[in-house]
């Protein structure tokens, strides 16, 4: 992304200068409502599969 000038930012949109997180779409997905007690689930997105793990640190990692 290039850096706003002065003059750029008075054009910029709401949503463009909006923080990422007031930027995302309302919908969410609780990751316990995706992982329903398991710690790892299976996505399917097109011809591929990722896999999505709950690590004992609690992070998610998402791997192909």
């Amino acid at each position: 992304m290039l850096a706003a000038t002065p003059q750029s930012q008075a054009h910029a949109t709401t949503a463009e200068r909006a923080s990422p997180r007031d930027a995302r779409s309302h919908d969410e997905v609780d990751s316990a409502r995706l992982l329903r007690g398991q710690r790892e689930v299976l996505i399917r997105h097109g011809d591929e599969t990722y896999r999505l793990r709950h690590t004992r640190n609690d992070k998610l990692i998402l791997t192909k």
